[in-house]
């Protein structure tokens, strides 16, 4: 709507997974290496956790465009609240079967199992690498989901089977973990993701508004100065707030977003919806 005003290409900050926008701060850049070392050293397990809006999805979509042709196929799980029956149906279907039963529960764990050990097969004999992502995985209620994910990563003690899995959620994620100790021990790597400094910000904003094609900010520093305090840093409350100051200086007709600007968009996000 705006973009015309401000003389964008498109919209810069809206909450999606274009990686064009993709930023690479210190802790961003840290978790995308740390994510393809436990790839393309087949570590087998790693766990990314980090505040709400930080990011964590964002990061391992980067992560699934930036790996060689070889790593996939990717599974992403963005649902997590299953029974441990339904997600390993899930992974089935996902990683190539098409003879699961749709009620698991019924037939028993051992026909999926075999199915899932019957693709990784395949997939590692077409020399792919094949990644489980489980995003928002603080909200697994079922332990069970837990020890049948950790029953997966016996596989890998096999020569032909490869493939890494990653659970993606909340700082609480971690203690569930620790309570299935045997779990916790085939962790290879742990990522948390941090705010953003400042200075981080400041290069942020600068980046994402270059991305959509901007010749010059439309925040003061002062504005972006505001606009850390409120976002925290936190990169989807810093999209929010900018998203939504374009909109209201492109309404008011003002070529610069300023401090007061700011302050007056932080009343209406606090209105909105939480994070």
């Amino acid at each position: 709507m705006y973009e015309q005003y401000w003389k964008l290409d498109r919209v810069p900050f809206a909450n999606t997974g274009d990686t064009d926008f993709f930023f690479r701060s210190h802790t961003h850049q840290a978790g995308l290496l740390k994510l393809q070392y436990v790839i393309e050293n087949s570590h087998g397990a790693g766990v990314l956790v980090g505040g709400v809006g930080a990011g964590k999805t964002y990061l391992v979509t980067q992560m699934a465009q930036l790996m060689s042709e070889s790593a996939g196929p990717f599974v992403h799980v963005v649902y997590p609240q299953m029974s441990a029956p339904e997600m390993l149906s899930f992974l089935a279907v996902e990683l190539g079967e098409n003879s699961v039963d749709p009620l698991p529960e019924a037939v028993g764990l051992d026909r999926t199992l075999h199915a899932i050990e019957r693709r990784l097969q395949e997939h590692c004999r077409h020399e792919r690498h094949p990644v489980i992502i489980i995003d928002e995985a603080h909200l697994i209620e079922d332990q069970g989901v837990l020890q049948s994910l950790q029953l997966l990563l016996n596989y890998r003690a096999r020569p032909d089977i490869e493939f890494s899995l990653f659970l993606v959620g909340e700082r609480s994620l971690l203690a569930k973990l620790q309570r299935i100790a045997q779990f916790d021990d085939r962790i290879a790597v742990r990522m948390m993701l941090r705010s953003l400094t400042i200075e981080e910000t400041h290069d942020y904003i600068t980046h994402r508004l270059t991305t959509a094609g901007a010749q010059k900010s439309m925040f003061s520093s002062e504005a972006q100065d505001r606009i850390f305090e409120i976002a925290g840093g936190v990169p989807r409350r810093i999209n929010r707030i900018c998203d939504m100051a374009l909109l209201i200086g492109f309404a008011d007709g003002i070529p610069l977003i300023t401090a007061d600007e700011i302050e007056a968009v932080s009343q209406e996000v606090a209105l909105a919806v939480p994070d």
